[in-house]
């Protein structure tokens, strides 16, 4: 590789990481204004979302999905029940089981709010892409996901190790 087209090639990386930050950034005005349009949380907001895209799924899944402990997920699903947007369901092959669905209301209000002006003003813009750049673009999100997933999951390594450090330097000797 010539240092021409490898300095191409970092100038590339270095807008792509530019693109994807800025787009990240962008995604979270987006969930902040719909959170409070839907009058949630953003960790609420979060949930709905899940439960937006996978449908009826235990407490456990999506405390998983989100990344939360299930006692937190007890509160969420809580609150957004006395916000009438989920409701708690029999799993209809595990009568003792509960499973966590959105409500028709929150269904509407997803819709209103992320559903139909999304899709309308992203049809345009992915008519600009062939089906093997779409499936490229598909990849490269999904590989993008894992990796946050990936640095999540190391950050809170390190967040627990400096939990621990900051504990056992506070017990009395």
């Amino acid at each position: 590789m010539s240092s021409n087209s490898s300095h191409t090639r970092s100038q590339l990386l270095a807008a792509l990481a530019d693109a994807v930050r800025a787009n990240q950034r962008a995604t979270d005005v987006v969930d902040e204004l719909a959170g409070q349009l839907h009058g949630v949380n953003r960790t609420d907001g979060r949930c709905l979302d899940i439960l937006e895209q996978h449908g009826r799924i235990s407490a456990g899944a999506l405390a998983r999905e989100s990344g939360l402990t299930t006692g937190a997920i007890t509160a969420v699903v809580d609150r957004l029940q006395q916000a009438g947007y989920v409701r708690r369901v029999a799993d209809p092959e595990d009568r003792r089981r509960v499973l966590v669905e959105l409500t028709p209301e929150a269904r509407a209000v997803a819709w209103e709010l992320m559903g139909e002006p999304l899709a309308r003003a992203a049809k345009p813009l992915l008519a600009r892409y062939d089906d093997e750049q779409l499936a490229l673009l598909v990849d490269f999100q999904r590989r993008s996901r894992e990796l946050q997933e990936r640095h999540a999951q190391w950050l809170r390594e390190r967040l627990s190790a400096r939990e621990q450090n900051q504990t056992g330097a506070q017990a009395p000797a």
